[in-house]
């Protein structure tokens, strides 16, 4: 059974920093795209971050250059490390393999962002 979970949430003021952290257990992830999203209450799971299996990066707009995700295949963890942090990155926060995702399966509880303004 393919589990992930998401850690290093937490509240923090506008311009503030924190890394996120997914956990992957059941399946590798060394050979899998893994992404990172996200969702506010009220909208849907938006898609904040990707990484291949080979490390190239690609960011939605907003997060382009405030956010970088980067991974540990021997470790099997993928990570967000998020800077400049604004009341708009407020929101939930899960990693999932891209795989699974298009499925709809395998998402974890997520780690809820606050960012205060």
């Amino acid at each position: 059974q393919v589990q992930l979970v998401e850690s290093g949430g937490g509240l923090v003021q506008a311009g503030g920093s924190l890394t996120l952290s997914c956990a992957v257990s059941g399946a590798m992830i060394r050979t899998n795209t893994m992404e990172w999203y996200r969702q506010a209450p009220g909208k849907q799971r938006e898609l904040v971050a990707t990484i291949t299996s080979v490390g190239g990066p690609n960011y939605t707009d907003s997060v382009k250059g405030r956010f970088t995700i980067s991974r540990d295949n021997a470790k099997n963890m993928v990570y967000l490390q998020m800077n400049s942090l604004k009341p708009e990155d407020t929101a939930a926060y899960f990693c999932n393999f891209l795989v699974y995702a298009r499925a709809g399966r395998y998402w974890g509880q997520g780690t809820q962002v606050t960012v205060s303004s």
